[in-house]
Formats: C-alpha cells, sequence, structure tokens
C-alpha cells in the first residue's frame, strides 16, 4: 500500500503540476483585451473540452463498462445525463444567487456581470469535475499494479497514463485562465483558478488509492458525470459567446470563435489519441 500511495501521490503529482503550467500561459499576454481574442480564447476552451468530454471521458467509460460485462452505453448515457443535470441545477442555483444579490443592493444593473460570473464559474466547476476521474483513473492504475506484486510493466503502464494525462492537462489549464483574463480578471487570479482547478487530481488520486477496490465499479458513471457537466458548459454558455456579435467593425462575419473550437478541439483529439 506504501508504495501505491508514493506512486499515486507522484503520478498525480505531475498530472498537478502540468495543469499549473498550462495555467500559467496567461502570464504571457498583454492586459490590454480584445473581443475577438476573447473569442478565441473561449473556442479554444470549447473545443478542448468537447474532445476531452468524448476521448478522455465517454469513450473510456464505454471501455471500462464493457470489460466487466456491461453494455457500455448505459453508464456512459446515464452518467452524461446526471452530470447535465448537476450543472442545470448549479446554474439555477447561481441565478438565484444573483436575483438576491440584484434586489439586495436594489438595483438591475449586474446583467452583463451576472453573466460573466455564471460563465467563469460554471467553467471552473466543469474542468475541475474532468480532472476528478482523471485523478482516480491514476491512482487506481497506481493501485492495480501495486496488487499485482509490483508488476513492472503496469508500474510502467501507469506512469505512461500519468504523463498522458499530464500533457492533456497542460492546454486545459489554458482553456480555463485564458478566457478568465479576457473576462477581465486579473491576470494571477486567472493563473490561480485555473491551476487550483487540478488540485482535484493528487486529492482523488490518492484517496481511491486507499479504497480501489470499492470505487472501481463505479468509474464508467463518474467520467460519464464529467463529461456531461462538461458538454453542458460548452452548449450552454461557451457557444453563445463566442458567437455573439460575430461580425467585425466593417459588418462583415468573422470565424475566430469557430476557428478556435476547431483548433482546440484538435489539439485535444491528437494528444489524447496519440497518448492513449
Amino acid at each position: 500500500m506504501k508504495e501505491a500511495l508514493i506512486g499515486s501521490s507522484l503520478g498525480t503529482g505531475f498530472t498537478f503540476l502540468m495543469t499549473v503550467f498550462g495555467s500559467a500561459m496567461v502570464m504571457f499576454f498583454k492586459n490590454k483585451q480584445n473581443e475577438f481574442v476573447q473569442k478565441i480564447f473561449l473556442g479554444f476552451a470549447a473545443g478542448v473540452m468537447i474532445a476531452a468530454s468524448v476521448w478522455s471521458l465517454l469513450i473510456p467509460a464505454i471501455e471500462k463498462a464493457e470489460e466487466r460485462g456491461e453494455i457500455g452505453w448505459i453508464p456512459a448515457a446515464g452518467g452524461c445525463v446526471l452530470g447535465v443535470c448537476f450543472l442545470i441545477g448549479v446554474d439555477y442555483f447561481l441565478s438565484y444567487l444573483l436575483s438576491d444579490a440584484e434586489k439586495f443592493f436594489k438595483t438591475d444593473r449586474l446583467g452583463g456581470q451576472q453573466l460573466s460570473w455564471k460563465r467563469t464559474v460554471l467553467l471552473i466547476l466543469s474542468v475541475t469535475l474532468h480532472n476528478i476521474p482523471e485523478g482516480m483513473a491514476t491512482g487506481l492504475a497506481f493501485a492495480l499494479a501495486m496488487q499485482n506484486g509490483n508488476d513492472h510493466t503496469l508500474i510502467a503502464s501507469a506512469w505512461a497514463l500519468a504523463i498522458g494525462i499530464g500533457i492533456q492537462n497542460f492546454p486545459e489549464g489554458a482553456a480555463i485562465s485564458l478566457p478568465l483574463r479576457q473576462e477581465g480578471m486579473y491576470r494571477g487570479k486567472a493563473f490561480l483558478f485555473g491551476s487550483l482547478s487540478g488540485t482535484v487530481e493528487p486529492i482523488f488520486g490518492i484517496g481511491v488509492t486507499l479504497i480501489a477496490h470499492k470505487i472501481m465499479p463505479y468509474m464508467p458513471w463518474f467520467l460519464a458525470f464529467a463529461a456531461g457537466a462538461m458538454l453542458y458548459v460548452v452548449v450552454q454558455e461557451l457557444i453563445p459567446q463566442i458567437h455573439l456579435d460575430d461580425y467585425d467593425y466593417e459588418g462583415r462575419m468573422v470565424h475566430l470563435g469557430t476557428v478556435g473550437v476547431i483548433t482546440g478541439f484538435l489539439v485535444m483529439m491528437i494528444l489524447d489519441v496519440s497518448l492513449g
């Protein structure tokens, strides 16, 4: 057990650091905001999240369920629906809080701030939820390796998984911090929120190592739940925002948001497929 905890700590610690490095990309951009740059960053975040939902979460959920002799699409679809319902509830709760804030301050001028704040919270929450099953998967990989007598092949596989997830976490960290910066958040604060989204990986990775035999049957549901949450944010918050006022100053339609989505999707797809 001690070796499993050490391996899980090192593996998930690496994935967390890669999230931090990705979030640090916000330090290299100028202070001046531009609505077209904002569309690109929001689009990139949306593309990353769509690809991660499919290749990092839904497909593994189906495969893990089928490995256990179950019908693959049931936990994938069921978990996805639960994830969507969860964030719908969060969305309503945030709207309720903001409505109360307007009444308390006796103003109806929070409209733009409401949308920005809600989008920020949902973006951070969805990516954080996505990182939970990734941390759990890493912890389970190390626990499995140690349960089989320190099998060198399984240990190498666990480290390969940790490295693959870590590399994927780089664009995910940027997918949080860059849009937050473009929303007007201070650079340091955007970096902090992007980094904090990755803290759940070592927490849940180490935790699941301690209870690996109990949590394994539910992994497909956890994976699909995170996928549903991410897809909700993309459809409800990010896609509408990147197509808002989708014209330049001369009245010509621009496609920067769409290009951002496709770019983010391709980057994350290539990382997921090539790293297995």
